[in-house]
């Protein structure tokens, strides 16, 4: 009996007590875990500071969230054109994106946010930070996106556009009724992973100075000396922002879930 609230029953499906039982007793651990090195580091955690540096804390914390929605509105504008763009008949098109692409994905982000900034920036006279980080931000997170649509547009069965075709369906509704919900939920879990992304990659931008949440807690710490309290603050308030991420988009898998 006992043993039954820790195993999955044969149909696969848990009940939401046992789940929240069970992700209790395994949060439990890991806290206990992460405490014991700790201790066992003489390591002591303290967050004082927090109450003294709470508004440049929000501030920071405000402007990650208003870089990455930018940049996440940008990248969908860039990926989408960057993705037909692949397929496009127009061969210098074509391979265009495919390059931008290959050298995007292929590269480190650090080092774009330097090319782009001190370079690329500097010759086109975008001195603001701001600006140029989330311009850096949207082409690098623009490029796995357009993977991302191109994917799930090679995934819908050419014979189902045939179909479409066949019962009387214009292009208009091929893309709406056929083309579309397939897409978004084929790509839903990887464009909320790819959104996490950019939250967590904004914050690669304190290296040219923008400040944002971590570049603020950089120079908390350096201030204070607190580094533990304050990036293990500093993770808990990425996490505050990306797992409402996940948990939106598994109840819209769950609902999108044509096949079941």
């Amino acid at each position: 009996m006992v043993g039954s609230l820790f195993t999955v029953p044969g149909d696969g499906r848990v009940g939401a007590a046992k789940a929240a039982l069970n992700y209790l007793l395994v949060c439990c651990a890991v806290v206990a875990v992460v405490w014991a090195s700790l201790a066992m580091a003489g390591i002591s955690l303290n967050f004082d500071f927090v109450a003294q540096y709470r508004v440049r804390i929000w501030d920071g914390f405000c402007m990650t969230v208003g870089i990455s929605a930018a940049s996440l509105v940008l990248s969908m504008l860039i990926g989408v054109p960057v993705a037909l763009g692949q397929g496009s008949r127009v061969l210098p098109v074509r391979y265009l994106c495919d390059l931008y692409v290959k050298i995007i994905r292929g590269t480190p982000l650090i080092v774009q946010v330097y090319f782009f900034y001190y370079i690329i920036g500097t010759a086109w006279g975008i001195d603001n930070r701001v600006v140029a980080g989330i311009v850096i931000l949207s082409l690098f997170s623009g490029a796995y996106l357009a993977e991302i649509v191109r994917g799930g547009l090679m995934s819908i069965d050419r014979g189902q556009l045939e179909a479409a075709r066949a019962v009387g369906f214009t292009r208009a509704q091929t893309l709406r009724y056929v083309v579309a919900p397939q897409m978004v939920a084929r790509t839903l879990p990887a464009l909320t992973g790819q959104v996490a992304s950019i939250i967590k990659d904004s914050s690669l931008l304190s290296v040219i100075a923008v400040i944002e949440l971590t570049q603020t807690m950089r120079e908390i710490t350096a201030t204070n000396y607190n580094f533990f309290g304050g990036f293990l603050l500093l993770g808990a308030l990425y996490l505050v922002l990306t797992l409402p991420l996940m948990f939106v988009s598994r109840q819209f898998e769950k609902r999108l879930d044509y096949e079941h």
